[in-house]
């Protein structure tokens, strides 16, 4: 057990997708306020208005009433600390850990497997999902597969395999995911929020069409310019009524992870 109050912790957080960024408001709102996101040049969030990524473009974001705001090195860090605001940095080879030295370290990428988080990088590092091995690679996995066990924290051993499958929301599952039919450059002209109809099209992805299978409302949408690969997810529709409140809310699923890393640093620096 750690003498260190949680308002003292340093945390740094591989990704600042949607996952990621609930875990920074819920451990932020608990008042752990010294956090980094390190994330890659051109991020493909799908979830861009509650992800804190999007200060890459914006310079700043601000989730149901936290800000983020974009730095470039450990002195511009500590000045968005000292203004109550979190900071998202570019630098997808984590070289920021060094300098920093987190006492938490959360990999928050989600990439289904892992691409080099190693224990050892701080007093209490975390991985979300598949691709951890709690007690090998890091200290402690989240389950982040929706279902019973959803939010719980292993101390040994791996979370569930990745399904594969979307949860379900509004009764729909694959058919409310949008994905890339080829490789190329996706363009849309719809934007996050808007109401759309079954087979009407969203975008392009080089000559392909990209169309929405059901009705409902784009929850979610990759930026129009970036390049992807085919079959990479590049949007989801939500066909719930009161969706378009949704867009810019962090999803019960989000908020049960970040509440369970929240539990986990506490189990560690209590005060």
């Amino acid at each position: 057990m750690s003498a260190l109050r949680p308002s003292q912790l340093v945390v740094g957080i591989k990704g600042a997708g949607e996952m990621a960024s609930a875990v920074a408001w819920r451990l932020h709102q608990a008042n752990i306020r010294q956090i980094f996101m390190m994330e890659i040049a051109r991020p493909l969030a799908v979830r861009r208005k509650v992800s804190y990524c999007e200060a890459i473009f914006s310079h700043q974001m601000a989730i149901e009433g936290v800000p983020a705001v974009k730095t470039d090195d450990a002195r511009q860090i500590r000045t968005a600390w000292k203004q109550g605001r979190m900071a998202v940095i570019i630098d997808p080879g984590w070289a920021i850990v060094r300098e920093l030295q987190p006492q938490v370290l959360l990999d928050g990428i989600l990439a289904k497997t892992n691409l080099g988080t190693r224990m050892d990088e701080a007093p209490l590092v975390i991985g979300l999902g598949p691709g951890f091995c709690a007690g090998d690679d890091v200290h402690m996995v989240i389950e982040t597969n929706r279902g019973h066990n959803l939010g719980r924290i292993i101390t040994s051993g791996i979370s569930e395999a990745n399904t594969g499958v979307p949860g379900s929301i509004g009764g729909y599952t694959t058919e409310r995911v949008l994905r890339a039919p080829a490789d190329g450059i996706f363009h849309s002209e719809r934007e996050i929020g808007n109401s759309i109809r079954s087979g009407e099209v969203v975008g392009t992805v080089g000559q392909e069409k990209v169309k929405a299978q059901i009705s409902g409302v784009i929850r979610g949408l990759i930026r129009s310019g970036n390049t992807v690969p085919k079959g990479i997810k590049l949007g989801d529709i939500d066909p719930r009524p009161d969706a378009v409140s949704y867009c810019d809310t962090i999803s019960d699923k989000a908020r049960a992870i970040g509440g369970s890393v929240l539990e986990a640093v506490l189990r560690v620096y209590n005060g």
